[in-house]
């Protein structure tokens, strides 16, 4: 069966409050709201997409039209920018204005995880499955939302380039602990100034941060426009000087209970989570869906090559789905 074109895919995008912080949300497919558990018109499986860090939805554009179009547009693809990571649009403050102090530290990683499981609980019926597709960061946060909300209905977690375990030892960690731990409070003036441009000179600042690349996806450029906004890269920067101290020990316990419904997919060339991660996690779970890329996909696969991960991810599922 022939993929209908992206350009035709029903695409829906949403700037909310989720415990309190501006949200981006992309919703892949004509289902704009699950929350109704009357509906018979619900759909009974949603692939949603916890992303890496940057956390932005922008950035999943084109990986969850592929995604939809890969799955003959049978189910929902959502994206949920991580808490406060997106810019939001004019009107809307990055803090809700109210009294109610919904999360203690949501920009933080723990209530980054806690900001996923309440946008399920409020948007979601819980009578849907759901495969959580995770990147970098995102596969913590994923295996941390399994363990503290058991009664969530995962059919699948696809944990691609998983930054589960020993961040800061890693060798993209030893440069950028550093920095972020000590020195990330000096960025912020350069992004203040920088923040006054036009946005056509900050799409081409971009165009040449990445002139490195073969191909670079659109929607990458315009996105990263949001990383010229000093609010969006202190919480970003936050988040990440976190990750250093608080990734560490990689949680074997909730791996091993959930290990039938994980599949992991490890780089190799990849400087966060390196191969030999691969390799001892691969020895400690032998049963374990746990693949090595053979394609030389980066890290930031989004950047180039999101249709080829779709692709290889609806090929991995079809077993799951058929049976469903």
């Amino acid at each position: 069966m022939r993929s209908p074109s992206e350009e035709s895919v029903p695409l829906h995008e949403e700037f909310i409050y989720c415990c309190g912080a501006a949200t981006h949300v992309l919703k892949c497919g004509p289902w704009k709201d699950l929350s109704k558990a009357e509906s018979k018109n619900l759909p009974r499986l949603l692939f949603m997409i916890i992303p890496g860090n940057p956390g932005l939805a922008g950035y999943y554009r084109t990986f969850i039209q592929a995604l939809y179009c890969g799955l003959n547009q049978q189910y929902p693809v959502w994206v949920v920018s991580h808490a406060g990571h997106c810019k939001p649009p004019s009107g809307m403050e990055m803090i809700e204005d109210t009294d109610i102090k919904e999360l203690e530290d949501v920009f933080g990683l723990n209530g980054q995880v806690e900001h996923k499981l309440n946008f399920l609980k409020k948007n979601v019926s819980k009578d849907i499955k759901l495969v959580l597709i995770a990147h970098s960061i995102g596969c913590y946060i994923t295996l941390e939302m399994m363990k503290r909300a058991s009664e969530l209905q995962v059919l699948r977690s696809v944990l691609l380039f998983p930054t589960i375990e020993r961040m800061a030892q890693s060798p993209q960690g030893k440069l950028m602990t550093p920095l972020l731990c000590k020195l990330r409070y000096a960025l912020y003036m350069p992004v203040y100034l920088l923040s006054f441009l036009p946005d056509g000179v900050k799409a081409s600042l971009v165009r040449f941060a990445l002139r490195g690349m073969k191909t670079c996806d659109e929607s990458s450029i315009t996105t990263s426009i949001n990383l010229f906004s000093v609010d969006c890269v202190a919480n970003i920067l936050y988040m990440a000087s976190q990750e250093m101290m608080k990734v560490v020990e990689r949680d074997s316990t909730t791996i091993k209970q959930n290990l039938k419904k994980l599949i992991f997919y490890y780089g190799t060339g990849d400087s966060w989570c390196p191969q030999h991660y691969y390799d001892e996690i691969k020895m400690d779970f032998p049963d374990g869906d746990i693949r090595l890329c053979e394609k030389g996909l980066r890290h930031a696969f989004v950047l180039d090559a999101s249709k080829e991960m779709a692709a290889m991810i609806t090929d991995w599922l079809q077993d799951d789905l058929t049976k469903l």
